[in-house]
């Protein structure tokens, strides 16, 4: 904080990052946060129930939601630009104005006239669906209040500007504000709001970092280039379990709902490869396989190269060292390549096993059979110890037609009866299963 502009900041040595703030008189700022009027109830005397969630018709976006919209929630969607996020809020809200619910989507990116070109794309026609181009916050609130609508979509909330905030949209100021803002209108008229984000090069939502600590779900909207999948996972979600995935394939009529992301992802797996193997996953409360690969070859440099994609570095690094340490692996004099193939990210430590079975085949140059799946935690004495929702990973594995698990030794699960599983103790117990 500082009384005048100032070019650099004196704390974290960035420039351009002052912003100006009006001060306001302190019965002005009260006024202008209060969004209900009852007296304190008693926990007790409280109905949730009266206030359901409400299904949007798209069975994957409502399950990183939770299980549906829930009224008066601020959810904020943020992914790059083009990746579809405009796309898949247009077609929520096509089907619940189907349903009768009053949709008004703000677009402050694009005109009313562009908005309907989308929605006769994705051939969206409803008289429920109100579209409004606008970038004023005050203004926006004056047209709920009007048209009191059952959802309010906000594309998108860098575009927005506060009156009362001299500084340009998208800054820090004008984004903090006006989420605010937005946030107490959808809290005391109780509609669900959506905002829709920008995310910057890191792959962070664009504005401070208080935007995502306001609003009650945070939806991060990732797709590759030249993948035609879409991934929208839940990293913060107040009304159900986070880190949530739902998948989408992108087509020329909208985002299409991927039923088995776990075959979808296994589709294009190489038959006789060494280094392949398939690693049952959690995402969320949802079992995904994936095809983790691995690559071991010769290095010409006095340091071994270790590259990793779509799973956490320092891990796989531990992973490493401990097949080296009590496996007897040799890799001081190998480059060692790790990836989830179809861009896929998991973070989870039930693929340490199946990463560390898909560096030792790559190595040896001997392919893991094709039905064998696995999943377990390495510790560093080697052992395998213990991870959870083990009776989801089986059933997923088993559906999709593998019928060998390495898992790690607790208490056995229910099982289908063409499953074989393979509990090893030790990370050396587990190797002699594909030796």
């Amino acid at each position: 904080m500082s009384p005048k502009w100032l070019g650099r900041c004196p704390d974290c040595g960035q420039f351009n990052t002052f912003t100006e703030e009006k001060v306001r008189r302190a019965e002005e700022t009260t006024a202008r946060w209060i969004f209900s009027s009852d007296d304190p109830r008693p926990l007790s005397g409280i109905d949730a129930a009266g206030a359901p969630r409400r299904p949007t018709g798209i069975a994957e976006f409502d399950r990183v939601l939770g299980g549906g919209i829930v009224a008066g929630s601020l959810v904020l969607l943020g992914g790059e630009p083009g990746v579809g996020k405009s796309t898949l809020m247009m077609q929520a809200a096509g089907r619940l104005a189907l349903d009768g619910l009053k949709v008004l989507m703000v677009s402050g990116e694009e005109s009313i006239q562009q908005v309907k070109l989308r929605a006769t794309r994705l051939n969206i026609t409803s008289d429920n669906l109100l579209i409004l181009a606008e970038i004023a916050v005050d203004q926006i609130q004056l047209a709920v209040e009007k048209t009191k609508p059952d959802l309010l979509i906000v594309d998108s909330i860098q575009t927005l500007y506060h009156p009362e905030i001299s500084s340009a949209p998208g800054s820090v100021s004008q984004v903090r504000e006006c989420a605010g803002h937005l946030m107490r209108l959808g809290k005391g008229s109780n509609i669900p709001v959506f905002l829709i984000g920008h995310v910057t090069k890191e792959g962070a939502i664009a504005g401070p970092r208080l935007l995502e600590h306001m609003v009650d779900t945070v939806l991060y909207f990732d797709g590759g280039q030249g993948n035609s999948y879409r991934l929208v996972r839940a990293v913060k979600n107040r009304f159900g379990a986070s880190n949530e995935l739902a998948v989408f394939a992108m087509g020329d009529s909208g985002l299409v709902e991927v039923d088995n992301p776990s075959a979808l992802f296994l589709s294009e797996r190489p038959e006789g490869a060494a280094g392949s193997i398939v690693a049952a996953t959690i995402e969320g409360t949802r079992p995904l396989l994936v095809e983790l690969q691995a690559l071991v070859t010769p290095t010409y440099l006095s340091m071994p190269r270790r590259l990793t994609s779509g799973v956490d570095h320092n891990r796989a690094m531990l992973t490493l060292a401990v097949l080296e340490r009590r496996a007897g692996a040799r890799l001081d004099q190998t480059d060692v390549y790790i990836n989830i193939a179809g861009g896929v990210k998991a973070n989870e430590p039930a693929l340490d096993l199946p990463l560390a079975l898909a560096v030792v085949s790559a190595g040896s140059d001997k392919p893991i059979e094709p039905d064998l799946c696995a999943f377990g935690e390495i510790g560093l004495a080697g052992e395998i110890r213990f991870v959870s929702n083990v009776e989801d990973r089986i059933k997923e594995a088993a559906k999709l037609g593998f019928t060998k698990i390495i898992m790690p030794d607790q208490k056995p699960p229910k099982k289908p009866a063409d499953v074989k599983l393979i509990v090893a103790k030790t990370l050396q117990a587990a190797l002699e299963q594909i030796s």
